[in-house]
């Protein structure tokens, strides 16, 4: 073989030999480039591959994902244990809180209804009445009256909150006042009632109204961080700028995370 032929063949040879280990290098590369899984989620994963059958495992991973904010993830693991056990109302329940907390409510209202049409337990029909009244559907009415008409069940106030709940979100104000009335009546104590019957009264623009239904409900219970939170937008209206912000800042001292506070406090100029 004459010698050039023979320098071409060894570079050929070279060349390969090259993009070869480039080619490996930049698959190792790649492979380094993927994180390894948090401990804890790999720790929960092991298990649910440990036990395939285990509800409480899959529901651990599912909790892990929804502590952490990453909906996504909860929702995907909530369909494949329901593609697994289509008749688990557990997981319908489940993944009907999962889209409520994602701001698609919906689909949560979707879930529920299945969860109901496999088991219709008492806190799905609460919870499926409150996301009608949210939406102002009538329905929230039909399901408050059945929770009336319940025996045994003590579902007296859910049914009065769902009903002031709908004729809130319908614009009938004071017939919701009526029936967060009637909740306090039966329980003083029912901090949801306190709120919404104090929101009545913001959107009616009677603030002074609005701010002693909290004054009451803080009383009761001074780590209310949402009741701070609305003694400062009734202050802010009433044009009481230092009484304002020493409520959104005890709102955020109980939880500091409550963006609205946060978000109100930006308004007067404070992070």
């Amino acid at each position: 073989m004459h010698p050039i032929f023979k320098t071409m063949t060894k570079l050929n040879f070279y060349c390969i030999c090259a993009i070869v280990l480039l080619i490996s290098s930049c698959n190792h590369s790649a492979e380094k480039t993927n994180p390894p899984l948090p401990e804890k989620e790999k720790e929960l994963r092991d298990q649910v591959t440990q036990f395939p059958d285990s509800t409480l495992t899959r529901e651990n991973l599912i909790q892990y994902f929804r502590e952490n904010g990453n909906y996504d993830q909860a929702l995907l693991e909530t369909d494949i244990a329901i593609k697994t056990d289509s008749l688990n109302d557990r997981f319908q329940d489940i993944k009907a809180t999962l889209h409520f907390e994602n701001g698609d409510t919906l689909q949560a209202v979707q879930c529920f209804e299945r969860a109901i049409a496999i088991n219709p337990k008492i806190e799905y029909i609460i919870s499926l009445g409150s996301l009608y009244a949210e939406i102002k559907n009538p329905k929230a009415l039909f399901l408050a009256d059945a929770l009336l008409s319940a025996k045994g069940y003590r579902a007296e106030t859910q049914a009065l909150f769902i009903k002031g709940l709908y004729f809130s979100y319908t614009e009938e104000k004071q017939k919701a006042i009526s029936y967060f009335n009637k909740c306090l009546e039966i329980d003083y104590r029912n901090m949801m009632a306190y709120r919404e019957k104090a929101i009545c009264f913001y959107d009616l623009s009677q603030y002074q109204l609005a701010l002693d239904v909290m004054k009451s409900a803080v009383k009761i219970q001074n780590t209310f961080d949402e009741g701070y939170y609305w003694m400062g937008r009734c202050y802010e209206k009433l044009d009481k700028r230092k009484e304002a912000i020493e409520n959104y800042q005890l709102a955020l001292q109980i939880d500091p995370n409550y963006i609205e506070a946060k978000d109100a406090l930006k308004r007067f100029g404070i992070n």
